[in-house]
């Protein structure tokens, strides 16, 4: 096919190809452009005329057709960055008359400003992403940053350049272990480490009555392989593409050595089974013991390159304690926004808020959020009190809204928030069954010590099961 020949067969076509916002170049086998219409000539700042003729490698030095006309097949959706940092998209085909080969058509189109958006909106979800996910890290760092190289840590074992890391994070329990575990995976999320919506899935290995049935659970069960036993996936398999956390994971026993195969070879083998199936989970443990000690060797050994250590709250600054607190009260507001679509304004009187950050606390932050939640809880009115349509709530939250009267006491300043006590839960109940109502429970408890208003009973009564809190020596 020659220059002459194109041209007169094609002249119906120059005036419909004109017209196409998109490039369109012909070349012939050896390279030679035969066509090139209005919009090709605009991107490579030339006349239409004066590529006519010419090699493609004059105007478009990477061009896809040189690829068509070395291999004679399709380049499809090839992005190409010209000499003048244009972005194109690039379809090109062989091109055959009569059977044989002729040279080759190509489309092309300019997503230079398309490339450019969508980079800056990947940009900007990346800045939104880790500027949330250093809200969550924040919270658990604190202002002091007296968890800095933990929480390092643990950001380089889920971006590490060399791909993310299995994990064990001690801690005493309540330090947040949980908290981090959910942070980790948020990160791992966003960062692109794992796909978004990947399966987080946790599991305490210590609740179960022995090794064999928390095994059953992580690895799952083969049918047959004992009485009553059923093809059953295990967590591992439902965590795959994602996350699994197994906190207390020293309960597994010997069935250590399984959970050692799946960090060594990505595959899982059901109790009972005989086939290996492949997993990609990053694995993250957790306990409250000493792992040297409860781990076999070679798996504590896989993990400890990545032990991230959490010290309990008591060890924690006012500072960051105050952090936390704020961080609570707005996942308290997130909740409350969510599900009932109003937004909250909750404040702690200084004398509040003092308290709390002054107080000691046995269970750690999961107790800390469990009083400060109660707290609000004592502050706030029942949903059903609420006006009708109202989207805005101030609650003010005082000394009288904390758990049992938590108050600075001048004889005792190491006020100790502790376990529910047996002996009050059952004293508070037994005076339920008996018939008093909220305010002579209040006042039979502040008769023996205890200052608990009638409202913060009614509460508890009527909207959740008792979890109340001791404190020592608050007399009237």
């Amino acid at each position: 096919m020659d220059l002459s020949s194109f041209k007169q067969n094609n002249e119906i076509f120059h005036t419909i190809l004109g017209a196409l916002r998109e490039g369109v170049n012909v070349v012939d086998k050896d390279g030679i452009i035969l066509y090139a219409n209005q919009s090709s000539a605009n991107y490579a700042k030339a006349h239409i005329e004066e590529m006519i003729g010419k090699h493609i490698t004059v105007y478009y030095p990477k061009a896809a057709l040189l690829e068509v006309l070395e291999t004679r097949n399709a380049v499809f959706d090839r992005k190409i960055i010209h000499e003048t940092n244009r972005i194109f998209i690039v379809n090109a085909i062989p091109l055959y008359i009569k059977g044989e080969f002729a040279g080759g058509v190509a489309t092309f189109r300019d997503i230079t400003e398309i490339e450019r958006l969508s980079k800056r909106l990947e940009s900007l979800e990346m800045e939104l992403a880790l500027s949330r996910m250093n809200d969550v890290f924040e919270a658990i760092i604190g202002s002091d940053g007296s968890l800095k190289s933990a929480i390092d840590k643990a950001q380089r074992s889920i971006a590490s350049l060399g791909g993310p890391r299995h994990s064990v994070i001690v801690g005493e329990t309540g330090t947040g272990k949980t908290m981090l575990a959910k942070a980790m995976y948020s990160f791992a999320e966003r960062m692109g480490v794992i796909k978004h919506g990947a399966p987080f899935v946790e599991i305490n290995c210590a609740q179960f009555t022995n090794s064999d049935i928390a095994a059953m659970e992580v690895f799952g069960t083969e049918k047959g392989s004992f009485t009553g036993a059923y093809d059953k996936p295990g967590l591992i398999e439902i965590a795959n593409g994602g996350i699994l956390f197994l906190d207390e994971a020293q309960a597994l026993g010997a069935h250590q050595t399984m959970l050692l195969k799946v960090i060594e070879s990505g595959t899982v083998r059901r109790i009972g089974g005989r086939s290996e199936r492949e997993v990609n989970v990053i694995i993250i443990t957790a306990s409250s013991k000493d792992l040297k000690k409860e781990f076999i060797p070679e798996l504590y050994q896989r993990l400890a390159q990545y032990q991230i250590e959490l010290p309990p709250l008591r060890k924690r600054s006012v500072t960051e304690k105050d952090r936390l607190m704020n961080y609570f009260i707005a996942l308290y507001q997130m909740a409350a926004k969510n599900r009932y679509n109003i937004t909250l304004e909750i404040t702690f009187t200084d004398k509040a808020r003092e308290i709390l950050l002054n107080a000691a606390y046995e269970r750690n932050i999961r107790q800390f959020r469990d009083v400060i939640n109660a707290s609000i809880d004592s502050a706030a009115p029942l949903i059903s009190s609420v006006e009708k349509n109202k989207q805005e709530l101030r609650i003010i939250v005082d000394e009288s809204n904390l758990p049992f009267g938590m108050f600075t006491d001048s004889t005792d300043k190491d006020l100790i928030v502790s376990e529910p006590a047996e002996s009050l839960e059952g004293l508070i109940q037994q005076l339920h069954e008996e018939g008093l109502g909220p305010r002579k429970i209040s006042n039979e408890l502040k008769r023996r010590g205890i200052k608990l208003e009638y409202y913060q009973i009614a509460y508890r009564l009527k909207n959740y099961k008792l979890n109340s809190f001791t404190l020592r020596a608050n007399k009237e």
